[in-house]
């Protein structure tokens, strides 16, 4: 009990201390650098279309019509930076700085949030009896013993891509806020919780944020930008060859055609949240299917390795696959 009281001060200690830096710190950076970006944006238009005149002085009609296709963007682009970013913004820093009604809402929502949360971590042993009590009171013990089993894998699958994901991210957030800082890039903040938030999106992440992050340093700096562009490369091989596997492992077991598709589908039908969470549900239903295969397979006496199955013989049948009426 005495362990058990130490970890949950410890923990809310370090959600407190999260939320303070989030509050104090980060916050209002990035309030900065999305205020400074919708003040230049009509400086960046400028700066885009001189350079589409350069480029197609030459073609007057295509000219035209790219500079009335970039009117259009430019319209819309401002009406949304003012009234849906801007305005979003100004309220997240209204709560956080001190309106009273605000407030006393968030106060409020962190201490009921406390309270279930701590509720449910110093009795989750007795929480899960009741579970396997409900269970075991309306399925046989066969099929308990079943779920239970695939319950488990869930829960391996699905907490160890979760909560590794968002470490991996946290710590890429935080390490490309520190270099470009060191690199003095501009939108520093803005940059980095881009970089950051995109990268729990797996295989596209990085790219999802990492384009729209350059161009944005591009309009200030091109320089800057190519820096940019290298920093972001080399930090997103050392996510993928040394960060992500000793975070993540094999806590998915699918090849990277099989996350490709997950998140392809996911995407399409969930939109982001779906690229997310495609992956770890696609884990799940390609674990079921695997055992199904292999038990259905072990119960006709053939061999479940993949390898036995790459190379059929002429007659049709497997290598090492046993002819009928014989022993295997």
């Amino acid at each position: 009990r005495g362990a058990r009281a130490v970890s949950l001060v410890l923990t809310w200690a370090i959600i407190g201390l999260l939320c303070y830096l989030l509050g104090h710190v980060l916050l209002p950076q990035l309030y900065q650098s999305v205020v400074q970006l919708f003040a230049s944006v009509e400086s960046y238009y400028n700066t885009i279309s001189g350079w589409v005149e350069h480029l197609l002085e030459s073609n007057p009609t295509v000219e035209a019509w790219v500079a009335d296709q970039m009117d259009t963007f430019y319209a819309t682009a401002a009406s949304w930076l003012k009234n849906e970013v801007l305005t979003r913004t100004q309220m997240l820093m209204v709560a956080v700085s001190g309106g009273v009604v605000s407030t006393v809402n968030f106060l409020k929502n962190l201490l009921v949030g406390a309270i279930v949360s701590v509720y449910f971590m110093a009795t989750k042993e007795r929480c899960v009896a009741h579970a396997r009590k409900i269970t075991y009171s309306l399925f046989s013990k066969e099929k308990v013993y079943w779920i239970f089993r695939g319950a488990n894998k869930v829960d391996h699958i699905f907490s160890g891509f979760v909560r590794g994901k968002l470490l991996d991210s946290l710590i890429i957030g935080i390490l490309c806020f520190i270099g470009c800082s060191i690199l003095n890039m501009p939108y520093t903040p803005l940059v980095s919780v881009i970089v950051g938030v995109t990268n729990i999106i797996p295989f596209f992440g990085p790219f999802l944020g990492a384009i729209p992050s350059f161009f944005l340093i591009l309009l200030v700096n091109p320089i800057q930008s190519l820096y940019f562009l290298l920093f972001v490369l080399a930090l997103q091989q050392l996510d993928g060859n040394v960060i992500g596997p000793k975070i993540l492992g094999d806590s998915t077991g699918l090849s990277s055609l099989w996350v490709i598709i997950a998140i392809l589908v996911g995407g399409s039908f969930f939109g982001v949240a779906g690229m997310f969470f495609g992956v770890p549900v696609c884990a799940c239903l390609y674990s079921l299917v695997a055992f199904l295969v292999d038990r259905r397979l072990a119960e006709k006496d053939l061999p479940v390795e993949t390898e036995h199955y790459t190379a059929p013989l002429p007659d049709g049948r497997m290598p090492e696959t046993p002819e009928k009426g014989e022993k295997p």
